[in-house]
């Protein structure tokens, strides 16, 4: 039972020049997909956004009252 060499084969993937453009789909006509995409799921996406501005709004009005009472 003596040990046998086994012949391996290597693979090299890479891409060519000519078919650099695949990630170019994602980034055509950006805008019109965004507006797509919101308009489509408007509810969805005022149910995200509607707690974060409320929050950042709350705590804005907090800190500048804090510098006021800290004034005086």
């Amino acid at each position: 039972m003596g040990k046998q060499p086994v012949r391996m084969k290597a693979v090299v993937y890479s891409l060519s020049p000519f078919q650099q453009k695949i990630m170019s789909g994602l980034w055509k006509d950006l805008p019109s997909k965004i507006h797509h995409k919101i308009s489509d799921n408007w509810i969805s996406a005022t149910l995200l956004l509607a707690p974060l501005v409320g929050t950042y709004t709350y705590v804005q009005q907090y800190q500048e009252k804090e510098k006021l009472a800290h004034r005086y």
